[in-house]
């Protein structure tokens, strides 16, 4: 397994049970007071930065295993490692972390909807691949694969700062 998609897992599961507040017994803990755990934005904007980086690596792996035929079912881990990063992308963006280094547009601030629509848009894309993979579709998977690419960059054509050349 690589470490890269276990960070994103590990990210996703801690922003996770930070975000509702569940206890080991599945049940509901009362939400703390605000000034017992700060937000640090930049803090924020580094750990979403890092989780992009990793998710490009899963689609380096996942296009160089297309490309050289391997059985897909060996990437499924990784096709859902992106779909699960994809549900928790909006909950990376709140309010007041649009600072430098972030590459995010105000839009994502403005247009709150739209976002998270994007955002669901490659979760689904991304569950669809994960689904593919584990059944073993090669023509499937790499096919979605294509699909997961385009509703990625369509969040990112809307939503982030273009690339300086």
């Amino acid at each position: 397994m690589r470490s890269g998609t276990m960070t994103i897992i590990g990210a996703t599961l801690i922003l996770a049970a930070a975000a509702t507040g569940a206890n080991a017994g599945g049940q509901t803990a009362a939400a703390p007071a605000a000034a017992s755990v700060p937000v640090d934005p930049a803090a924020i904007v580094a750990g979403r930065q890092a989780a992009f980086l990793l998710s490009a690596a899963d689609f380096g792996g996942i296009k160089a295993a297309i490309a050289r035929g391997d059985d897909v079912t060996t990437q499924a881990f990784a096709a859902r490692s992106l779909a699960r990063w994809a549900k928790t992308i909006p909950a990376m963006f709140p309010a007041g972390t649009g600072i430098a280094p972030s590459e995010a547009l105000p839009t994502i601030w403005t247009d709150r909807a739209g976002f998270e629509a994007k955002a669901a848009a490659y979760a689904e894309a991304a569950d669809k691949l994960a689904t593919l993979a584990k059944a073993g579709d090669k023509p499937g998977f790499a096919a979605q694969f294509g699909e997961v690419g385009k509703s990625c960059g369509a969040c990112h054509d809307a939503y982030r700062m273009p690339d300086k050349k």
